[in-house]
């Protein structure tokens, strides 16, 4: 009679000690990723003049090895989703090694790109090798999702975004909650082992005195409006972006050559190289009362959306952070509210717009900003995510229906 409840012990056992490995892997390497890519960064930044200028060459030579021995790596986030959602494909080892050298060469040599999606396919990469070990395909798809969360969390150190970033990505709508527990203690556990070798998470507490009136109420559902619909706008210039450059450079060598060539130019030129990289010195920009362009946000949506949609490896997830941020703080003098505050309530609802997310935005606001603000952040991330149409960049995403 006891045996039911001994099984559901050990498989319990089970899920938190693979959770635990894969978390503590997975970290590891989310360590060698973040700092080779602080290191990059450093180096672009002091040599940026003649950097830009061999983006062509570079990005060339590495996608005809890319294309070569890549394989299945080649698709990116797209293998995520189908492994997941079908099981038809396999994740490879060599996903990890070519996306963390790819994305290091983006932002080396100036394209923009951000750096989640890589975090992502690392940690599931991981996990799918661990989801194997075990017999059913449910066990494959719930340790996919485990590998997703310590990737997120491992490297933006937010466990608990992470954990429903997770839940949330494959299908709008339909949280699968028996990846639950194995999610956030992967996540966190990757969190607490990058902090340990020294990537800590870029947070900006706020300490403002926010008092939700009438007329507050209807400026964060405009906003919320705003950043609803430059997350559409950035997931559909993206896609545009991509189908037109697949189409008049079907050759992948030639497409990303042929950007590169462009961007080398319009990156340099444009404040020399502001709208280079992840767009963390705009995120500081904003947060912090930095100098803001008006359009800071627009060229670097439009200019992500470019590099992406070409074939830079890297993600989208940080430059949607940046879009939003400067964005509120370009709009906070005009409603007359503190600059950080609606900086961070952009940071928060444009990601969530462009990804499709509700929980993972609203959390993160909570673990970067302060969870005192959390009512604003659900607010605003709600409408933009209402306003985007269920539209994503992620272009494989699905949506449950009822």
């Amino acid at each position: 009679m006891f045996r039911p409840a001994t099984g559901r012990i050990r498989r319990l056992l089970v899920n938190v000690g693979l959770s635990l490995v894969i978390g503590a892997l997975v970290g590891g390497l989310e360590v060698i990723f973040a700092k080779g890519l602080l290191y990059v960064t450093a180096i672009r930044l002091h040599y940026y003049h003649w950097l830009f200028f061999l983006l062509p060459v570079v990005t060339g030579l590495f996608t005809i090895v890319f294309q070569k021995y890549g394989k299945e790596a080649t698709q990116g986030m797209g293998l995520i989703f189908d492994v997941e959602i079908e099981d038809k494909s396999h994740i490879p080892k060599r996903m990890v090694p070519f996306m963390m050298v790819g994305t290091w060469i983006t932002h080396l040599f100036g394209g923009s790109a951000g750096r989640e999606g890589v975090a992502v396919q690392i940690g599931a990469a991981v996990s799918y090798q661990f989801g194997h070990l075990l017999p059913s395909l449910k066990a494959h798809r719930i340790f996919l999702l485990t590998g997703i969360a310590a990737g997120f969390g491992g490297l933006f150190g937010t466990p608990i975004a992470a954990t429903f970033f997770a839940l949330e990505l494959i299908v709008v709508s339909h949280l699968p909650y028996e990846a639950l527990l194995n999610s956030f203690i992967a996540a966190y556990t990757a969190n607490q082992v990058a902090t340990v070798f020294g990537v800590f998470k870029q947070a900006f507490p706020l300490h403002l005195s926010i008092t939700l009136t009438h007329r507050l109420f209807w400026e964060l559902v405009l906003l919320g409006l705003i950043f609803g619909f430059v997350g559409f706008l950035f997931s559909q210039l993206l896609a545009y972006c991509h189908h037109y450059t697949e189409e008049h450079f079907p050759d992948p060598v030639k497409r990303i050559v042929v950007v590169s060539c462009l961007m080398m130019v319009v990156i340099f030129l444009l404040h020399d190289g502001r709208y280079a990289g992840t767009g963390g010195n705009l995120i500081v920009a904003a947060l912090t009362g930095g100098h803001i362009y008006p359009y800071d946000w627009l060229l670097k949506l439009v200019i992500t959306a470019i590099c992406v949609g070409a074939g830079f490896i890297g993600g989208e997830v940080t430059p949607l952070f940046a879009i939003g941020a400067s964005l509120g703080a370009w709009i906070a003098p005009i409603l007359q509210l503190p600059l950080p505050f609606v900086a961070s309530l952009g940071y928060c609802a444009v990601f969530a717009s462009g990804t499709n997310t509700l929980l993972a935005p609203i959390m993160i606001g909570g673990e970067l900003f302060g969870y005192d603000y959390l009512p604003y952040y659900f607010l605003v991330v709600m409408v933009s995510f209402i306003a985007n149409a269920n539209r994503s960049i992620y272009s494989k995403q699905r949506i449950a229906t009822i």
